[in-house]
């Protein structure tokens, strides 16, 4: 089962073709271990017991940096996918707390109940739902609606059920157990969560706290650099989710003083650009330069040869990688 983005079906457009110069920038994932740490982000296995905040502190102490942020609250108890942004990359944390989550969790019904029904009602949870977060939340306790992408029962032993969901940023699958339990006239609760997606953040590249003190014992007392430039990961990473434009070099520096994307600054495209959503405007090298709101779809950035196609609101690159007219 996949989250939405998951599921997109984009191509890349060309508008007009070029090619990047070896000169300026270069590609993220040839990035030194000391740009790394500026410009990662480190997809953490959150332990059972500190919160997320003493987390994202945990790894800058380790690491040594100025400044961390993590990419939404799991609860002290809750395990997995925890994304912690390095340096100037904490700016991107704000595409991840808009991006769908995927939690596997495992909920203790309080009577037996047919397996028939469960599915039943399980099911009926899927879609826009109404949810008054717990009376202890990190948020304003009002009622809010939340979409669930999926719920997959993957095991039944007695009363205790282990499911899957993929839900939007902000769902409460404690009160979703709740909520089940009530619909199913017997109550329930959560005894087990672990966060198996965070956007575009998976098991498949947690790291524990520990691996990240190990690979960083290795990379400045053993000069080896192999395992630490694998545990971190370029910041364009957390963005995988969100629609792309590609520019000129001599657009970039400009966009790096905060201006916004005009038409003839682009090069490529995603297909699926809209209206007023959230996109990331990248390099020809693919380095993520600023997030910006779009103000015209593909079609119209092909069909126009002048407007704003983006209105820059984050940047990310520092002015002078790139210069403001092609030598």
């Amino acid at each position: 089962m996949e989250l939405p983005f998951e599921k997109r079906e984009s191509k890349t457009l060309v508008k007009k073709e070029s090619e990047s110069s070896p000169k300026f920038g270069k590609k993220p994932d040839a990035r030194t271990v000391k740009e790394l740490l500026n410009y990662g982000i480190v997809n953490i296995d959150k332990p059972s017991g500190p919160t997320s905040h003493q987390v994202s502190a945990y790894v800058k102490n380790i690491l040594e940096i100025k400044k961390a942020g993590h990419s939404g609250t799991l609860d002290p108890k809750v395990t997995g996918a925890l994304p912690v942004a390095l340096g100037k990359a904490t700016k991107v944390v704000q595409t991840l707390l808009k991006a769908g989550k995927e939690y596997v969790c495992l909920m203790h019904l309080h009577k037996p109940v047919p397996e028939y029904k469960l599915n039943k009602i399980m099911t009926e949870f899927t879609g826009k739902i109404k949810q008054l977060p717990p009376i202890k939340s990190s948020v304003k306790r009002r009622w809010r609606f939340r979409k669930v992408y999926y719920i997959e029962i993957l095991e039944i032993e007695g009363q205790d059920v282990l499911f899957k969901v993929g839900c939007q940023a902000g769902t409460y699958v404690r009160k979703l157990c709740f909520d089940i339990g009530k619909a199913l006239g017997i109550g329930a609760h959560m005894a087990e969560l672990r966060r198996t997606k965070a956007g575009p953040f998976d098991e498949t590249t947690l790291f524990s706290l520990q691996d990240l003190a190990d690979a960083y014992f290795y990379c400045y007392e053993k000069n080896n650099e192999l395992f630490l430039k694998k545990v971190i990961q370029p910041m364009e990473n957390a963005v995988a989710h969100l629609p792309k434009i590609w520019v000129f070099d001599t657009t970039v520096d400009t966009l790096c003083h905060g201006a916004s994307l005009a038409v003839p600054g682009i090069s490529r495209l995603d297909s699926d650009v809209n209206k007023e959503e959230l996109v990331g405007v990248f390099t020809l090298k693919n380095e993520l330069i600023c997030l910006g709101t779009s103000k015209m779809t593909s079609k119209e950035i092909l069909q126009n040869q002048k407007g704003i196609a983006v209105c820059t609101e984050k940047v990310l690159m520092e002015p002078g990688i790139y210069p403001s007219v092609q030598k």
